[in-house]
């Protein structure tokens, strides 16, 4: 299996913080309930480069805090390179609605058409004791920063995401949220 498989592998799939969210609520902190559904879109991408060694793949995010829920969707491209795994953002598929975006709703597109995200810095990932990890630190805008570090393994995923203006956290967690396969 390739790094690239492996890494995929992990990080694809049906995942949920139910048991992480049960103990949050024990406890009395507020965080949310989340889902994630990732799905490899290749088949869903016309006119791929032959050559092309890379995995898109459909992020569906749900979340549910205090009773409101909103989705989060993502298109991204997984790279191997000399260093380890790089994941690429892309933009939402034009004609695609940004908000309800996910792999039954996507409809085929050209390779062409897919525009790189020009604010996402791309994550890099290493492998280390059955572990991919990683992650990256976007400025969004001169005001503006987005960190995301991630651990990827068989069982679970480790999220954390926190964006900051003028330095104060705005969005994010003190713990990471932990996915776990379902």
């Amino acid at each position: 299996m390739t790094k690239l498989d492996n890494f995929v592998s992990m990080m694809t799939g049906q995942f949920d913080n139910k048991e992480q969210f049960d103990i949050m609520q024990k406890s009395g902190k507020i965080y949310p309930y989340a889902r994630h559904v990732n799905t490899v879109c290749n088949d869903k991408i016309e006119n791929l480069p032959l050559d092309f060694n890379g995995k898109f793949v459909v992020e569906e995010s749900y979340y549910e805090t205090n009773g409101k829920s909103h989705a989060s969707p993502h298109l991204f491209l997984i790279t191997e390179s000399q260093d380890g795994i790089m994941l690429s953002s892309y933009e939402i598929p034009e004609g695609e609605d940004k908000n309800t975006f996910s792999y039954e709703s996507m409809k085929n597109v050209d390779f062409n058409a897919l525009k790189k995200s020009a604010k996402f810095t791309p994550a890099l990932y290493h492998y280390k004791d059955g572990v991919w990890e990683g992650g990256s630190t976007s400025q969004f805008s001169p005001i503006m920063t987005f960190k995301l570090w991630e651990k990827f393994s068989d069982s679970c995923l480790e999220v954390s995401e926190s964006m900051e203006v003028n330095g104060k956290r705005t969005f994010g967690y003190d713990d990471p949220i932990v996915y776990k396969r379902i």
